[in-house]
């Protein structure tokens, strides 16, 4: 058995679907056409020196030309598909039609594919969407055809069996130092969720056995058709990313997003968080991901023009790094990186095993527990996104066939299941980890930053990198498999755990010295 076997087969992705034959189905299909930007490529808001673009500039800027959407609505026409919504400012048009329009407007082909282990039968697409010369310079994506997932969770429940320590989220807070003036009043942290369901019940009873009185409210929000469905075994991941956000960032208002675990879906619910004008998060968590490989090219263009346009309105995004080590899962034997947190617009979360009590930290390792079939943090170096500037003298390793690429993650922090976290499931208490719980750690702890700079840090990289190991607790021992711990930064925990208070305060000295107020 691989040592991701057991946790993966719960959670297959598109590529190890079989293929049954064409798609018999009658049914209409919505598909999200994504278009290109008008202008040059926006710059990220990075602290302090560039200050979030404004919705309003971003808008007229960087949002899609009405004459792009024009000569689309012509090409719906045409073949018979009916639009059912278009923003500009998202740069999406929504079209629908039967299989038969679809496939000969987009020369697809539309197959049945079969998910392992009797699984559903999922449709899926066959050939990357065409289109006439005339348009399709002004595409990126053509998303929907394709239902099959295209992510996993990256959370882990402890085995019975195992003897563990475990703590609350305070805990592993007050263990980090998490700066005491600040509770993320004011903001709201969204939560990614492609599967799963959020039960109001057990957030209440959670906060309230960790003495929070005064519970954050949480919105869910319906993405792409995809709805909270409390019952099946991603209630783990949900719970645990809104009980961690809610206990470190108990002034924060708290927005779940549940799109389905598709392509259109994935891409869907990061753009609405973005551009949600009405709940305006300050930073967006994600724990879903899967292997860079396994991601079709123009969904990574998408993909990455909603990441950009997040980190450009001054949206920080945290990513979990993955929970397979070093190969993510993968059974070639070769490194890969897990997407979204090989995105150069996120910040990469690793995992640690982590033990102390009180406020002083006896020992944090990198968490791999691959030898009991237990996981490992997931770290590598990109195959597909190039080194960006702000990494250039963090040492990254060379990648596949000595290539160069973006190093991941960026930061860690406590993720093994045997020092996991208490959190509350399906009316059960449970112990649960993985880099899943390190995105929204550190998700709670940019909320604060935010609060207490009173600005949105956004694209924080670059500020991280030039701090350095000042800040961070340096994890030094360990390996996720390929890449083993070392002073400053590696490949399995970034530059380590944060060390809360002392980021703040270096964040807010970079502040002060640039100017920026």
């Amino acid at each position: 058995m691989s040592m991701s076997t057991a946790r993966q087969s719960l959670w297959p992705i598109g590529k190890d679907a079989q293929y049954l034959g064409p798609h018999q189905g009658t049914e209409p299909i919505d598909v999200t056409v994504v278009m290109r930007r008008r202008g040059t490529h926006p710059t990220p808001a990075a602290w302090p020196h560039k200050p979030p673009c404004k919705r309003e500039e971003f808008d007229a800027q960087w949002g899609a030309d009405p004459a792009d959407a024009e000569k689309i609505r012509g090409f719906a026409q045409q073949h018979g598909l009916t639009e059912t919504g278009c923003e500009l400012h998202r740069r999406v048009m929504h079209l629908r039609g039967t299989p038969q329009q679809l496939q000969q407007a987009f020369g697809v082909q539309l197959g049945s594919y079969q998910m392992p282990d009797g699984g559903p039968i999922k449709r899926g697409c066959h050939g990357k969407p065409t289109l006439p010369s005339d348009i399709s310079s002004s595409v990126v994506a053509v998303l929907g055809l394709d239902q099959r997932p295209v992510a996993r969770p990256h959370f882990r429940r402890l085995a019975a069996a195992a003897a563990a320590t475990s703590y609350t989220p305070l805990q592993v807070g007050e263990l980090y130092g998490f700066p005491s003036t600040a509770d993320g009043a004011g903001q709201t942290v969204a939560i990614i969720e492609l599967g799963g369901g959020y039960t109001a019940s057990d957030f209440t009873q959670y906060m309230q056995s960790l003495g929070i009185t005064k519970i954050p409210k949480v919105d869910v929000v319906s993405v792409a058709g995809g709805t909270s469905q409390p019952g099946g075994d991603a209630d783990g991941e949900v719970m645990l990313d809104v009980e961690v956000i809610g206990a470190l960032a108990q002034g924060a208002s708290i927005a779940v997003y549940f799109a389905p675990n598709t392509d259109q879906g994935f891409y869907e619910a990061i753009s609405q968080a973005a551009h949600d004008s009405t709940r305006n998060p300050s930073v967006i968590s994600i724990s879903w991901g899967g292997p860079e490989d396994s991601w079709a090219s123009t969904t990574l263009a998408a993909m990455e023009s909603a990441l950009q346009d997040a980190v450009t309105l001054g949206v920080t995004v945290t990513a979990a790094s993955g929970d397979s080590g070093s190969t993510d899962g993968e059974s070639d034997g070769q490194q890969h990186v897990d997407y979204p947190s090989s995105s150069a617009y996120v910040l990469a979360c690793g995992g640690t095993k982590l033990t102390g009590s009180g406020s002083k930290i006896s020992g944090e390792v990198v968490w791999n527990e691959l030898a009991k079939n237990e996981g490992a943090t997931g770290g590598g170096v990109s195959a597909g996104f190039a080194l960006p500037s702000w990494q250039a003298s963090a040492k990254v390793p060379a990648g596949a066939k000595g290539s160069s690429g973006r190093g991941v993650p960026d930061v860690a922090g406590n993720a093994d299941p045997e020092t996991g976290y208490q959190v509350r499931v399906g009316g059960q208490d449970q112990v649960i980890g993985g880099t899943s719980a390190v995105a929204p750690l550190w998700a709670a702890l940019i909320a604060r930053f935010n609060q207490q700079l009173g600005q949105n840090v956004g694209d924080v990289h670059e500020a991280l990198y030039g701090i350095g190991t000042k800040a961070f607790h340096d994890i030094t021992k360990g390996n996720n498999g390929a890449f083993k711990a070392a002073s400053g930064w590696d490949a399995c925990t970034g530059w380590g755990s944060p060390k809360g208070q002392a980021l703040l305060t270096a964040l807010s000295s970079l502040k002060g010295s640039s100017g920026a107020g």
